[in-house]
């Protein structure tokens, strides 16, 4: 007879961190910005998602319509270039 073992599952606490715009009132979010922008964007450009970045509902949306108006005006890039 085969013995059943059972597993234990260990539980991985996550700290929850504070929206960086709702801690320091100073930071604005700005399209013309492109440094702080830079920061909430993947090396391929893409838009990192509120559950990784932390930010809070509010200012994610206002970060995504920031990214998008600073794509617009060619202040970030919209894809990575692909060197041939």
């Amino acid at each position: 007879m085969a013995v059943k073992r059972k597993k234990r599952r260990r539980r991985i606490f996550r700290r929850r961190r504070v929206c960086r715009f709702c801690a320091d009132s100073s930071l604005k979010i700005d399209y013309k910005d492109a440094k702080t922008l830079r920061y909430f964007l993947t090396e391929r450009g893409k838009i990192i998602p509120r559950r990784i970045s932390d930010n809070c509902a509010k200012h994610q949306r206002q970060l995504t319509l920031a990214i998008k108006r600073a794509r617009q005006m060619a202040l970030l890039p919209y894809t990575v270039e692909h060197s041939i």
